[in-house]
């Protein structure tokens, strides 16, 4: 066998071997990207985003839109004084307006529009109609990839949900992205009792912080608060030093992976449960 026959037979080997070890189904994509993201070659929250962005694809409308009876709906023939109520209450920046029948969804409200009005209100009379935006309609049914790439296109930022009876809910462009990247928060809906997030498929963040109590509830284990008050606390004395960001381990049943750290303290940890493993008591 010459040296051409060897190196072509070489080359089809690895051609092979490439073609095997390629992904065929998302399952195995997602695999791949977490056996990266273990190996620090990915960053674990490019990791989620990624995962939420495959996961969002399988999703309808119905799946995370706000429900009709949650929704905060402006009256067209309420006065200005009540609406500005709504509006600071809520501190929503966006409202569907309806006329009685709250099926009878007309228009979108943003409430800079309501601004515009308080800075100019000597030089032009109240009337919503005016300030409205047009409201955009989808079916519960609509999947969310499909949502969100309309969003973008048409600079839309919310779409009321509607199905053969009327109105069912309604859909921002935030709760789409959310689904992709976990919850966002900002300084109006920060909720600090809450310390453990569940981002679907056996994975958790969860802050270090979060009583030893809360998270036996949580995940029904036994964990001892003999010694230590927070899971960060438990989590240091598991790994023998202060972890830096991106350092794992085996942990009660879980992978734990740090997220957030600094040179004194954890501050955010990644939770996945661990196939075939029991938590036991500490």
């Amino acid at each position: 066998m010459n040296d051409n026959t060897n190196k072509r037979s070489g080359w089809m080997s690895e051609i092979v071997h490439f073609i095997r070890r390629e992904p065929k189904t998302q399952q195995a994509i997602i695999e791949l990207l977490r056996n990266a993201e273990k190996r620090n070659l990915l960053d674990p929250d490019v990791l989620l985003m990624i995962e939420g962005a495959l996961h969002v694809a399988h999703l309808q409308v119905r799946d995370a839109m706000i429900a009709k009876a949650n929704m905060v709906t402006i009256n067209a023939n309420d006065s200005i004084d009540n609406i500005l109520k709504i509006a600071v209450e809520s501190a929503h920046s966006r409202f569907p307006v309806a006329n009685e029948d709250t099926n009878d969804v007309i228009g979108i409200l943003l409430a800079k529009e309501l601004l515009v009005y308080l800075a100019n209100q000597e030089e032009q009379d109240f009337d919503i109609k005016d300030m409205m935006r047009p409201a955009v309609f989808i079916p519960e049914s609509k999947r969310l990839n499909i949502l969100l790439r309309e969003f973008r296109i048409n600079r839309n930022h919310m779409a009321i949900v509607v199905d053969e009876y009327g109105v069912t809910g309604l859909i921002t462009i935030e709760d789409v992205i959310e689904e992709i990247v976990g919850e966002i928060e900002d300084e109006y809906d920060i909720d600090e009792e809450e310390f453990i997030f569940h981002h679907g498929r056996g994975r958790y963040t969860v802050k270090a912080v979060t009583p030893i109590d809360e998270f036996n509830e949580k995940f029904h284990t036994k964990l001892s608060d003999e010694e230590y008050d927070t899971i960060g606390g438990l989590v240091i004395n598991a790994f023998g030093h202060l972890p830096k960001r991106g350092e794992s381990m085996d942990f009660f049943g879980f992978n734990v992976k740090v997220l957030r750290a600094d040179s004194r303290r954890i501050h955010l940890l990644r939770f996945e449960k661990l196939a075939m493993k029991q938590t036991t008591e500490v």
